[in-house]
């Protein structure tokens, strides 16, 4: 038999099973390979088109090409005719009632479809595709939620809970890049401001409060939201004067805030 007529696979086990696959010579990519020189430390993606026409986005890495669908689970599988492993346990879930917990294989498969959003997401970030990158974030975020109240475990809810300030720290810049590519400078900031408090919520519920200012995360949220608020010259935002009057009991002051910011929603729907 031809060399390279066996394909291995490893099982949930351990053990590598093997089956036999006829290698034909238009399977290889050698070509994209030498045409898409990887290069280390950087995230190098782009957007192309699939054998039948359709849209997929590439992910360029040491040992070849992820390729992801553009739209629902980026392996293009639907887990039990659902879009998502997500929708499909939430279905379950609701199904079963308020006994359901993530069985051993359920973890895993929900651990597979996290790695996944997590490799487009990096994708539309390289591409400047932030309504996708924060599309995809919210996804994992709802999941890691879905995770966190059927979880099996303490330790595995934390493995996944550790990264939750990562994700957010994604789905605020992508947020408020989008924003500034709207041209909504001082929206931009709010949009940081909106993901700072979401982080600082995570602390807190933590009890590492003392940690928040020092986390080097926090420290580039920050540091974004006064460089678009120097080059953009931008004072304080509606909101940030609205919380300002609150904190300070200037009630009249609050109410007409909150009906120019009731008026600009209107103005941009």
């Amino acid at each position: 038999m031809a060399r390279n007529a066996f394909a291995g696979r490893i099982r949930r086990d351990g053990v590598v099973a093997f089956r036999a696959n006829a290698m034909k010579r238009s399977e290889h990519i050698d070509a994209i390979l030498r045409d898409w020189e990887y290069r280390p430390g950087e995230v190098d993606a782009r957007l192309t088109r699939g054998g039948d026409g359709r849209e997929v986005v590439q992910l360029r890495i040491d040992l070849g090409v992820l390729q992801m669908e553009v739209e629902g689970r980026p392996d293009g599988t639907r887990p039990g005719g659902a879009d998502t492993y997500y929708d499909f346990l939430v279905a379950a879930a609701i199904q079963e009632g308020d006994a359901f917990e993530l069985s051993d294989e359920q973890c895993q498969d929900a651990d597979r479809e996290f790695v996944q959003f997590y490799q487009r997401r990096l994708c539309w970030l390289a591409l400047r595709e932030f309504k996708r990158a924060v599309r995809d974030a919210d996804h994992s975020l709802a999941f890691m939620d879905f995770c966190t109240r059927h979880s099996p475990s303490d330790e595995w809810t934390w493995s996944h809970e550790q990264y939750r300030p990562f994700i957010l720290f994604h789905r605020t810049q992508a947020a408020a890049m989008q924003s500034l590519d709207d041209g909504g400078a001082d929206l931009a900031i709010e949009a940081l401001n909106e993901g700072l408090e979401r982080m600082q919520a995570f602390f807190e519920e933590h009890d590492a409060t003392d940690k928040f200012e020092d986390d080097d995360l926090v420290a580039r949220l920050t540091q974004l939201r006064e460089s678009v608020r120097d080059h953009f010259h931008v004072g304080r935002t509606l909101e940030e004067r609205l919380r300002e009057a609150v904190d300070s009991e200037q009630y009249e002051l609050a109410a007409r805030l909150r009906d120019q910011i009731a008026r600009r929603s209107k103005t941009k729907m």
